[in-house]
């Protein structure tokens, strides 16, 4: 559909909570979740399971088939999962509006980093050095108060935002983050969505009321 206007959708048999909140355990999400951040892509999901198959007896419900688009495009696209259909899959239809002339360039320009993985474990090494990389280079500026002219606190902030992108820059993964990056993303709404999956699940079982 051209390079700013993609849209791709399948049966992707990938299991994360960044698009399933019921997700247990995570698999073959890796290919699909770096994907969708090198274009810029965001899942196009209301957290509805599109396939279910039987485990011990008991229903299991996962969502595996949904659409990724670009972000510029997402609140033009209506997507439904409630259609009738006698496959284990939910029928994922999607109605695109894009009119001739319509739409903005979605911009490649790197506007963030990747501190969650700075401080993971794994790079807890690297994280330690940049930490004191930047205590000793800042440790070398004076320090402002409230006798400090507007001058001065302008050049200082400037001293920092400059500083500090480059630092960012030697120490982190660059990320491009578009409009619906989930940079907000936390384990508290990570476990909201997994009750809120389980409480859907269980009114359809007649086990709770709306």
């Amino acid at each position: 559909m051209g390079r700013n206007k993609i849209l791709l959708g399948g049966d992707w048999n990938a299991h994360s909570d960044r698009w399933d909140p019921e997700c247990s355990p995570k698999r073959n999400e890796v290919f699909l979740k770096n994907l969708m951040d090198e274009y810029e892509l965001t899942d196009v999901t209301d957290g509805e399971a599109t396939y279910t198959s039987m485990r011990n007896g008991e229903i299991s419900r996962s969502l595996t088939d949904f659409f990724i688009t670009k972000a510029r495009m997402a609140n033009s696209l209506e997507i439904a999962t409630d259609l009738p259909t006698t496959s284990d899959h939910a029928i994922v239809s999607a109605h695109l509006r894009w009119d001739k002339g319509e739409g903005v360039r979605v911009s490649r320009k790197v506007t963030g980093w990747d501190i969650d993985r700075l401080k993971s474990e794994e790079e807890k090494e690297n994280y330690e050095k940049a930490e004191n990389y930047w205590k000793d280079k800042s440790s070398e500026r004076s320090v402002l108060t409230e006798e400090s002219s507007e001058e001065e606190l302008q050049k200082e902030a400037e001293w920092i935002q400059r500083n500090f992108v480059n630092h960012l820059n030697r120490c982190c993964k660059k990320v491009k983050v578009c409009a619906r990056y989930k940079r907000w993303w936390n384990e508290e709404i990570t476990e909201n969505r997994r009750i809120l999956g389980s409480l859907k699940r269980a009114r359809r079982r007649g086990e709770a009321t709306q």
